[in-house]
This record gives structure tokens, C-alpha cells and sequence, in this order.
């Protein structure tokens, strides 16, 4: 697929509010559920589309997500100004909520600045595919949740390059597009 093609794939699958500070992203991804259930959970998969760190998968254990953006993709490139503090990298933590294993993830997303939010990966196999649906709640307001938006689509797209073996495309300037286009598609506050 050339990259026209992927992008507009990607844009045309925006996730939705489906309440209050609530965000939805459904992707169809390449199975089996085992592989995807590890791309979530295992550091050193999880850290060549999300974030790198331990995940002690039980009830009320640990979650460390440290962040790089920048190795996550070839393309060389500098966040834009309101996240230049992210620039050398930063880690959150949060905690399990729920585990169903290879089937449902929960924990707290950045425990420690406020009331944490919480998001759910469920994973359900459709023949050799597997539908993830993402639900991200509780974002604090209405900026957070399109940085989030924008920041889980690009990610998301990042995580099925990896899953379909071809090179990803540049993290910040799509996030930045993503971020720009769900402000025009979020309802307002």
C-alpha cells in the first residue's frame, strides 16, 4: 500500500466521543489475538509503537510506559512547540484495572498529575484478523482529549506498519494533522 492510501485508510478511521471525555478508536489489525496481545503487553513490542516499560499484568499491578517518539519511527523529526517538553522522552504509570488475557487490558493512564484516566483495550478475533477497540475515559478536558485522539490514531497507525512489516510514517506531523482534524470532528465543550 503507498503512502497516499495509508494515509487516507487512516484518516478516514477517527475515533469517536462516546460520552463525556470518553474516546473510541476501533482498528482492524492482523492476528493472531496472541500477537496483538503481545504488541500490548510486552515492552520490548510495545515500545516500537507506544511506549517501552514493565507491565506486571494482574490486578492492581504496575504499568511504566516510557516514551521515546522519536524512535519510533525513521523519519527524523521535532515535536511541535507545545510538546518540545517531550522531546528527550517521559514516562507515566499507572495500574491494572482489569486483565483478561489475550482478551482485555485496562489500567490508569498517568496516575500522579491529578485524577488519572483510564484506557481499555479489548481485543476480539474476526477469522485470522483481530478488532481492537480502544476506549480511552475520564480526560480531564477537552484539549487533553484531542492530543490524546490525535496521539492514539497516530500511535495506532505506527502499531499496525509494525503488525503489516512495512516502515511507519513520521509520529509528530501526523499527530499534529490527527490533533488538527479532531477538533473539527469532537463536539465542543
Amino acid at each position: 500500500m503507498n503512502e497516499f492510501a495509508k494515509a487516507t485508510r487512516a484518516m478516514s478511521e477517527f475515533g469517536v466521543a462516546t460520552e463525556a471525555r470518553t474516546l473510541r478508536i476501533q482498528r482492524m489489525l492482523p492476528g493472531p489475538i496472541e500477537r496483538v496481545w503481545a504488541y500490548l503487553t510486552e515492552s520490548d513490542k510495545r515500545g516500537k509503537w507506544l511506549a517501552a516499560g514493565e507491565m506486571d499484568l494482574r490486578i492492581g499491578g504496575r504499568v511504566e510506559l516510557n516514551f521515546h517518539h522519536a524512535d519510533l519511527t525513521p523519519h527524523a523529526e521535532r515535536p511541535p512547540d507545545k510538546y518540545k517538553e517531550l522531546e528527550c522522552g517521559f514516562s507515566m504509570f499507572g495500574r491494572i484495572t482489569r486483565c483478561d488475557p489475550p482478551q482485555l487490558l485496562s489500567y490508569t493512564w498517568n496516575e500522579g498529575k491529578g485524577d488519572p484516566s483510564e484506557v481499555t483495550f479489548e481485543l476480539r478475533p474476526q477469522g485470522s484478523d483481530v478488532l481492537l477497540v480502544l476506549t480511552h475515559r475520564r480526560l480531564p478536558d477537552r484539549p487533553t482529549m484531542l492530543s490524546v485522539a490525535g496521539g492514539w490514531h497516530a500511535h495506532l497507525g505506527i502499531l499496525i506498519d509494525r503488525l503489516e512489516g512495512r516502515e511507519p510514517g513520521p509520529f509528530w506531523s501526523t499527530h499534529a494533522r490527527l490533533e488538527a482534524e479532531y477538533d473539527k470532528r469532537l463536539p465542543p465543550d
